[in-house]
């Protein structure tokens, strides 16, 4: 079964998915040095883009799968902007100490500075960023707002509310649709409301598809107010309750999801059709709430942790259809 999937991929992308992209780049081990931009060559530019190329697939599949249906012009862009967005996400798991993850994301501010300085450190994901803000002349706010977000998030706490999980997402996942939009040159209200209640349902989704591996870790970030109203304590996350008011408390907060999807698309006949490529991920989100709907809320079944062999077929036609 792996093996046909496998040979699926490599078939769609190769004749769908344009054949300038690389989605068989071989995993990048040895780590990566931060030297000076003036002493890189072409060999070590060829390496950024291949390391953020590997970063996506690997740790965002989705959104790799997504930056490939873009316009040829925007797609490298794209990529370097969710490589940012990867390796600040990661940043909160791979750290066994806050004070270490603080000094990450300390990097991460200079290095925004820095870029637009046009002095970059020649870290891959820097140097690729760098040459996207100068392709399409990024808005500098929206990358901040991304790294003082997640660096706020280091401290490790559920979020009191659905609306302090919905800042959240909007600072962070509509920060990051923005940004694709720039790439894609349209500036329009329209597509920023999209973009913002897309950007929402994404963080919403995404909190909900994680509990499972952070119940394993003993944590749980799902809105307190949510579990409270239903009687849902964070041990019954963490040892994998399947009873019913836990399936009542996920109920929710997918609805708000699905609401903030709706929202979305409400108006989207006023969203100019160049946005459209910006939204592929809509696709992804709908899967996500419709399969854990079909599981009745059980955010724990084993379905839910496997990716769907269908999407790139469903997001190509999505692309096609140049809708959201």
């Amino acid at each position: 079964m792996a093996q046909s999937i496998s040979i699926k991929y490599r078939i769609l992308t190769r004749n769908l998915f344009l054949n300038r992209t690389f989605p068989y780049i071989e995993c990048i081990q040895r780590p990566t040095e931060i030297k000076c931009l003036g002493t890189s060559t072409n060999s070590s530019l060829k390496h950024d883009e291949k390391y953020c190329i590997e970063l996506v697939r690997s740790r965002d599949y989705e959104g790799f799968m997504c930056s490939l249906l873009l316009p040829e012009a925007a797609r490298r862009s794209s990529l370097a902007l969710r490589a940012f967005n990867v390796e600040l996400a990661q940043v909160k798991d791979s750290v066994s100490q806050k004070t270490i993850g603080l000094m990450r994301m300390q990097f991460w501010k200079a290095a925004v500075e820095d870029i637009y300085r046009d002095d970059p450190p020649v870290q891959p994901v820097s140097v690729e960023l760098w040459k996207a803000v100068r392709r399409h002349t990024l808005s500098r706010r929206w990358l901040q707002r991304i790294v003082a977000e997640r660096e706020k998030d280091m401290d490790d706490r559920a979020y009191r509310n659905l609306q302090d999980l919905e800042t959240y997402a909007e600072n962070t996942q509509s920060s990051l649709l923005y940004l694709l939009l720039e790439t894609l040159g349209v500036k329009d209200l329209n597509a920023d409301h999209a973009a913002s209640h897309i950007g929402k349902a994404q963080g919403i989704a995404t909190c909900l598809r994680a509990t499972p591996h952070h119940s394993q870790k003993h944590k749980v970030y799902l809105p307190m107010d949510v579990c409270m109203k239903h009687g849902v304590s964070q041990e019954d996350f963490i040892r994998g309750s399947r009873e019913q008011n836990v399936r009542d408390a996920v109920y929710d907060i997918a609805s708000q999801a699905h609401v903030h999807l709706q929202h979305a698309r409400s108006f989207r006949k006023k969203v100019p059709t160049a946005a459209m490529p910006a939204f592929l991920n809509t696709v992804a989100i709908e899967d996500y709430l419709e399969r854990v709907r079909k599981v009745d809320f059980n955010v724990f079944h084993q379905s839910l942790q496997r990716r769907n062999p269908l999407l790139p077929i469903r997001l190509y036609i999505q692309s096609w259809k140049k809708a959201y």
